[in-house]
């Protein structure tokens, strides 16, 4: 077994749990459990969770990358501007979820389905960007 497969494959699992739990967890709270801010709240940690595995592990992969390679990989203009896309993604969702917990009791309603619905927004953008990055790598 090729140890830099392997590590890709788990950075891609932890990546993929990540990416259904900023997209999932958004659609939850924004329709499912729209009248249960306690819900919304264990959501919101779960998002927050999403995002910091989405980052840590896109992080992960230019890690291996740079362990077996010695250098990032360089990829196309379109591909840096997906990643690029995907980066300011996920510093926005955590910096919007994290800002959910620590303010959301004192919002109306209205306000924190804003919020997720900027979450969900912030969340497809980075699927969409992925698809990007993945095929002009």
């Amino acid at each position: 077994m090729d140890p830099q497969n392997l590590a890709y494959a788990l950075i891609q699992l932890v990546h993929n749990f990540g990416a259904v739990a900023v997209v999932g967890g958004a659609v939850a709270a924004r329709w499912l459990a729209r009248d249960a801010p306690a819900t919304q709240r264990r959501l919101a940690w779960l998002v927050l969770a999403g995002w910091l595995a989405q980052a840590a592990s896109g992080a992960g992969f230019g890690a291996v990358s740079f362990l077996f390679y010695g250098r990032f990989p360089d990829i196309h203009a379109i591909a840096r501007v997906a990643l690029l896309l995907k980066m300011a993604c996920a510093a926005s969702g955590i910096l919007l979820a994290a800002g959910y917990l620590k303010r959301a009791a004192d919002w109306l309603p209205a306000r924190r389905d804003t919020v997720w619905t900027l979450l969900l927004v912030i969340a497809v953008t980075a699927l969409a960007s992925a698809a990007f990055l993945r095929w002009f790598a």
